[in-house]
C-alpha cells in the first residue's frame, strides 16, 4: 500500500514527540511504502537537519511555509500579474467567498451549511485557479486581496474584532493567509503519465488539520484518495494558547489579526474534518475539541500515542513485588519527583508552595525537580551514520541543540524565578544536611537517564495548568510510580483510577494528596503497580502501530481508489467492504500490471484539470473526442480524473512548463548509486533554469 504522509513543522525536521511518533509509525509499518510530503515552518527548522529515514520511505517532497512567496520573475499566470479579466474576476470571486466565511460570525449551529459552504467554494476555487495559472503567491499578497479583506471586515455581520482592523493588521493577515495557502500552488498532485505525486497514493495520512491537510483535501477532491487525519494536539487549540500567551507580550499581532487567523484555522479544520474518512484523536480531550470544531463523532476513533516502555523496564520491574503487610521492607526517604521542561504552563510555583505544606506534615520529605531542557532523554529517531549520508543532504545534525527562540528564553526566566522562590521558601536545609528542594539537569552524573529520574522517589507530581497528552505521567506509570496530577488535558484519561487528581492552581489540595501517599507507602506501591499495568496495556508503541495497521486496511477496503471497474463510492452501500480490492502485485512491473499500466496510460492522455467550481477548464484545453472529459460524468467510471500538477501550465502544442520553485521530485530508486529517498524543496526566489535547493 502506498501511503502519503503529510506533515507540517514536524517529521522529518524536528525532534520531539510528533517526529518520534511518525518515525515509529513508518518503521513499524515497514510492509507499506511511504511518500513524505513535509511543510517547514522556519529556516532554522530546516537548518537543524533531518533524522535518518527508514528504507520504506520512497519519496520526500518539501516546501516552506515561511519567507517570501515563490519567485515572480519568469513565472506565468497570476504570480506575475499577466492575466486577463476572466482570471481576475475568478480570483476576486473565490477570495471574496473565502474572506467572507472567515470574517463573518457563526450564526448557524450546523457546520455543514452557510459560511462553511462558502469557505469550501472559495478554497477549492482558488486551488483550481492555482493549478491552471501556476500559483497564487503574488495574487494573495496583492492590493486587490487587501481591499477585498478590508471591505469584508467593514461589512455588517463581521467579527467584532475585525471591525477594528487597520491597514497593518490587514497586511499581516493577508501575508499569513498566503503562507497557509501555499500548498494550493505546489506541484505535489501529479498527472497520469507524468510525475505521480499524490495522485498515485492509496491513502493520504495528514498529521494535523491545518495546512498539512490541504494537500490531502485536494487529492481527495481531484482523485478520490481517502484522507485520514491524526491529531495529538488540536491545531486550533494550539493557536488559541499561542494567541493568549502573545496577547500579554510586546510587539505581537493585535486582536484583529488573532481573531481573523483563529477564524481561518477553525474553518479549515472544519472542512478537513468534514472531508476526512476517519479522524484519530490521541485522547478524549483532543476528541472534544474536534467535535467542537464540527467533526462527526461517527468518524472519530481514539488511538493513544505509542511510547517505548523498554527504557523504563528495569525500574518498573522492581515495583512488581509489593511490600509485605507488616512493612518488613526498609522504608525509603519520602521523596516527590517532578520531571519536565520548565515553563509557566508547568506551574512550578504552585508545586513549591504545596511542598512547603508537605514539609510541615512530613518534615523529612524531599522534592527533586529534574529539568529535561532541550535534551529530553527520550528515545529519538535514529541518528544518521558518520559522514552524514543518511541526513539526505541536509546541513546540520538532527540531534544537535534545540533551536532557542523567545519561548525558550521565557522558560529559562521562569525556571530562574522558581529557583529563587525555592530559596526563599526553604532557606535552611534538613537536619541531615540534605537540601529539601533540589534542581537537577537530566543527563548529568546524578540523573543520567529518564528512568533514573523517576527512580529518585516513590511519588511523581504533575502541577501543570495547561497540558495536552501528559507524557511524563505515562513514563512514571511505566516505572510503576504512583502519581499526583492536576485535572487538566488528558491527565484524567491517562491516569484512570491509578493516581490522584487535584484541581489546578490549588496548593492545599496538591499538598494533601502528596502527603497522603508519602504517609502510606503501601498504598503508593499498589497504585504504582496498577499504573504500570494500565500503561503497558494502553500506551505502548505496539498497540499504536497495530491500530493504524488495521485502520489502513479498513480504509482501503471501504474506499478503494482508482480501481478499474470499481463502483463509485456514492453508489456503493455504506457497509459494503471490498477487502484486497487492490492486489499488492499491481505495484510490480511485469505481466500482472501490464494491462493496468496500459489502461492507466490511456487515461493519462485524456485527463483534464478536475472542476472545483463553476469556472472549469475551457474547451480549448479539452482532450480529443472520446476522452474522459467528453463522457457524461467527466471522468472514466471507477478511475480518478487526471489533474495538472500545480505550478504547471500546459499550452496547446507545447510542453508543460514547471517553475523552478516547484519542480517535480525524483523517485528514490533512480540510479543504482543512490539509496536515499528522492528529495526536493520548493526553492524560494529561484528563476527558471536555476537549480533548486537540495
Amino acid at each position: 500500500m502506498r501511503i502519503a504522509l503529510l506533515t507540517e513543522g514536524g517529521y522529518p525536521y524536528v525532534r520531539g514527540e510528533s517526529a518520534l511518533w511518525c518515525d515509529r509509525l513508518l518503521r513499524g509499518l515497514d510492509g507499506h511504502e511511504f511518500a513524505l510530503f513535509a511543510l517547514s515552518r522556519s529556516a532554522r527548522q530546516e537548518e537543524a537537519g533531518w533524522c535518518a529515514l527508514p528504507p520504506n520511505v520512497a519519496r520526500v517532497r518539501t516546501a516552506p511555509l515561511w519567507g517570501p512567496g515563490p519567485a515572480t520573475g519568469g513565472v506565468r499566470g497570476l504570480a506575475c500579474g499577466s492575466y486577463g479579466r476572466r482570471d481576475k474576476r475568478r480570483f476576486r470571486e473565490h477570495f471574496t467567498a473565502l474572506a467572507e466565511a472567515v470574517c463573518r460570525t457563526e450564526t448557524d449551529a450546523d457546520p455543514s451549511t452557510g459560511q462553511a459552504d462558502r469557505f469550501a467554494a472559495g478554497l477549492y476555487g482558488l486551488a483550481e485557479l492555482a493549478a491552471e495559472r501556476g500559483g497564487l503567491a503574488t495574487a494573495l499578497r496583492s492590493e486587490s486581496a487587501v481591499r477585498i479583506l478590508e471591505s469584508v471586515c467593514r461589512a455588517p455581520g463581521a467579527l467584532p474584532a475585525a471591525h477594528a482592523a487597520q491597514v497593518p493588521d490587514l497586511l499581516a493577515v493577508v501575508e499569513r493567509l498566503e503562507r497557509a495557502l501555499r500548498p494550493l500552488s505546489l506541484d505535489w498532485y501529479g498527472q497520469r503519465g507524468q510525475e505521480p505525486g499524490l495522485s498515485a497514493a492509496d491513502l493520504c495520512h495528514a498529521v494535523g488539520a491545518g495546512p498539512a491537510a490541504l494537500p490531502g483535501l485536494l487529492a481527495k477532491r481531484a482523485y478520490g484518495v481517502p484522507l485520514l487525519i491524526t491529531e495529538y494536539g488540536v491545531r486550533l487549540r494550539e493557536h488559541y494558547l499561542t494567541s493568549a500567551a502573545g496577547a500579554v507580550a510586546r510587539g505581537v499581532a493585535g486582536a484583529p489579526v488573532r481573531a481573523l487567523l483563529a477564524s481561518f484555522q477553525r474553518r479549515l479544520a472544519r472542512e478537513a474534518y468534514a472531508q476526512a474518512q476517519l479522524i484519530t484523536p490521541g485522547n478524549s480531550h483532543a476528541r472534544r475539541w474536534q467535535e467542537r470544531c464540527g467533526a462527526d463523532s461517527e468518524r472519530l476513533r481514539t488511538v493513544y500515542p505509542g511510547m517505548d516502555a523498554a527504557p523504563f523496564e528495569t525500574v518498573g520491574e522492581q515495583t512488581t513485588l509489593l511490600p509485605p503487610p507488616d512493612g518488613a521492607r526498609p522504608p525509603a526517604r519520602p521523596t516527590l519527583v517532578w520531571v519536565g521542561a520548565g515553563g509557566p504552563a508547568k506551574d512550578l510555583g504552585t508545586l513549591l508552595h504545596a511542598f512547603a505544606q508537605v514539609r510541615a506534615a512530613v518534615p523529612e520529605a524531599r522534592l527533586r525537580i529534574v529539568e529535561t531542557g532541550g535534551a529530553s532523554g527520550r528515545t529519538e529517531p535514529s541518528a544518521p551514520p558518520p559522514g552524514g549520508g543518511a541526513s539526505r543532504g541536509r546541513p546540520g545534525t538532527p540531534h544537535g541543540p534545540a533551536a532557542h527562540d523567545g519561548a525558550a528564553e521565557r522558560d529559562g526566566a521562569y525556571t530562574a524565578h522558581c529557583r529563587a522562590l525555592a530559596a526563599r521558601l526553604f532557606p535552611h536545609g534538613s537536619a541531615d544536611g540534605a537540601e529539601p528542594v533540589t534542581f537537577e539537569e537530566l543527563g548529568g552524573p546524578a540523573v543520567p537517564t529518564l528512568a533514573d529520574a523517576y527512580a529518585l522517589g516513590g511519588v511523581v507530581v504533575l502541577s501543570s495548568v495547561v497540558e495536552g497528552f501528559p507524557v511524563s505521567l505515562v513514563e512514571a506509570m511505566f516505572c510503576g510510580r504512583a502519581t499526583v496530577s492536576t485535572d487538566v488535558g488528558a491527565a484524567p484519561e491517562v491516569v484512570g483510577g491509578t493516581g490522584l487528581l487535584v484541581p489546578p492552581r490549588d496548593p492545599g489540595a496538591l499538598a494533601d494528596a502528596c502527603t497522603a501517599l508519602l504517609r502510606d507507602p503501601a498504598r503508593a506501591a499498589r497504585l504504582g503497580a496498577a499504573a504500570r499495568a494500565r500503561a503497558l496495556e494502553l500506551f505502548t508503541v505496539r498497540q499504536n502501530i497495530e491500530a493504524f495497521r488495521g485502520i489502513y486496511l479498513e480504509l482501503m477496503s471501504r474506499h478503494p481508489v482508482g480501481r478499474e471497474g470499481a463502483p463509485a463510492e456514492e453508489a456503493r452501500p455504506k457497509d459494503q467492504v471490498h477487502p484486497f480490492a487492490h492486489p499488492a502485485e499491481s505495484h510490480l512491473p511485469g505481466r500482472w500490471a501490464a494491462a493496468a499500466a496500459r489502461r492507466s496510460g490511456s487515461a493519462a492522455s485524456s485527463g483534464l484539470v478536475s472542476g472545483a467550481s463553476s469556472s472549469a477548464v475551457n474547451g480549448a484545453e479539452s482532450g480529443a473526442p472520446g476522452s474522459a472529459a467528453n463522457s457524461p460524468e467527466g471522468r472514466r467510471p471507477g478511475s480518478r480524473p487526471a489533474r495538472r500538477p500545480s505550478g504547471t501550465r500546459t499550452t496547446k502544442g507545447s510542453s508543460a512548463y514547471v517553475p523552478s520553485w516547484a519542480r517535480p521530485d525524483r523517485t528514490a530508486r533512480e540510479g543504482a548509486a543512490s539509496q536515499r529517498p528522492a528529495v526536493e524543496r520548493a526553492a524560494v526566489g529561484a528563476e527558471p533554469g536555476e537549480a533548486t535547493a537540495p
